[in-house]
């Protein structure tokens, strides 16, 4: 008889969002004339930028035609789009080939799909509060998990504890959900950490076109010694509104390898094995983003997403609400009121002033006193949200 796989069994029983999307769908079910005011799900509001839309447009209609048709693309990523990221971090002063650049469906797909290329005995150390897919992936791989837990007294960053033995290590900065950022001493002590030991970190840096405070590292490979023991992943879903288009692109150093093996070469012969590629429309869109045009409309894009969190952020001081997060990350980080739980918190939200958040107690323990809000929403929804926030949390 045919065995599934029973580290399934040992998930939860249901995903973060799920419940969420249960229990809004429920209200607006028995409410219906009442507007939801979205700050939950970290989804963009804002359209692709006009010179992504041009050059899909563009590329659709090359399809059209014989000369310009194409078919399958490299597994590992149009050359031409690989050669535009690679110079975009140049222009950070992170030197990085194309050939270490692998372009991906997005940030999500590519943090589970990279497993495959370590052994399942390996143990992960995950930082919390965190990406639930993080924990979740390595679960379904059945990897024997470190969670690392973190609070008010570090804003938020945990540093490695040199008793601690992990083989892989998930950070991301900006995190997802405190928008906390480490800064270079903080991620030189990850890096540290991982060399010393032969660990290797997965960079989560979904968010880095939100830091604007210019001493802030947005790359992992701006620390010295990142190269021989990280993998950087990144997206264009939140950087230029990519979520229903997906697309994305990691970092794999040539000199970055364990036990003989390379690993640069593995992810190669991954790539080649288990897919056929990504659209060459999709790519022509994505190498838009990175244009002097695309980029100057895209940080448009971000901005109205800032000062949205300005929005929230300002309602939570004027009532005296701890937080973190909101200027170089898209999401804000609350401690709940009066001592009341994440999901508590939640109902009151959605019952007493319509707005929809993200309980913390779906990324990790430590996360269950606190509450996440997305900038992604609406602006003028952000703004309503905002006044009945300080209307409710007054009193």
């Amino acid at each position: 008889m045919l065995k599934p796989n029973m580290n399934y069994a040992d998930l939860k029983d249901s995903y973060l969002f799920y419940n969420i999307a249960q229990k809004t769908k429920a209200y607006s079910e028995k409410n219906p004339d009442r507007h939801l005011l979205r700050l939950g799900i970290g989804d963009v509001s804002l359209p692709l930028a006009p010179a992504v839309i041009d050059a899909l447009n563009k590329a659709v209609l090359d399809q059209a035609e014989k000369t310009t048709f194409r078919g399958y693309m490299p597994e590992c990523g149009d050359p031409s789009l690989r050669q535009v990221i690679a110079e975009y971090y140049s222009t950070r002063s992170v030197e990085i080939s194309p050939d270490e650049v692998f372009v991906s469906s997005g940030a999500s797909d590519e943090l589970g799909d990279i497993l495959a290329i370590f052994d399942k005995g390996n143990t992960t150390l995950i930082t919390e509060p965190a990406y639930p897919a993080y924990v979740d992936a390595n679960i379904m791989e059945g990897r024997r998990i470190i969670h690392l837990s973190s609070g008010i007294d570090n804003g938020f960053l945990p540093f490695p504890d040199e008793n601690t033995e992990a083989d892989l290590i998930y950070i991301c900065s900006p995190n997802n959900p405190t928008g906390a950022v480490y800064d270079h001493a903080g991620l030189k002590k990850w890096v540290d950490y991982a060399n010393a030991r032969g660990s290797v970190i997965l960079f989560d840096a979904a968010y880095e076109a939100f830091i604007e405070d210019p001493s802030l590292p947005r790359s992992i490979f701006e620390i010295d010694g990142a190269r021989n023991c990280a993998i950087e992943i990144c997206s264009l879903s939140k950087t230029a509104g990519f979520t229903g288009t997906r697309l994305g692109y990691t970092i794999i150093p040539a000199e970055l390898e364990r036990c003989g093996m390379n690993l640069n070469s593995m992810w190669i012969r991954n790539r080649t094995t288990k897919t056929n590629g990504i659209s060459y429309i999709l790519q022509k869109g994505g190498a838009a983003v990175f244009t002097v045009e695309g980029r100057r409309q895209v940080l448009e894009n971000i901005k109205i997403y800032k000062n949205n969190a300005r929005v929230i952020m300002n309602a939570l001081d004027e009532c005296g609400i701890w937080y973190c997060g909101g200027k170089n990350a898209p999401y804000i980080w609350m401690k709940c009121p009066d001592g009341m739980g994440s999901w508590e918190f939640f109902d009151l939200l959605l019952n007493e002033i319509q707005v929809v958040g993200t309980p913390g107690e779906g990324f990790g323990k430590c996360g269950e006193k606190f509450f996440r809000f997305s900038s992604f929403g609406d602006p003028e929804d952000t703004r309503n949200a905002a006044e009945r926030l300080i209307r409710l949390l007054r009193k």
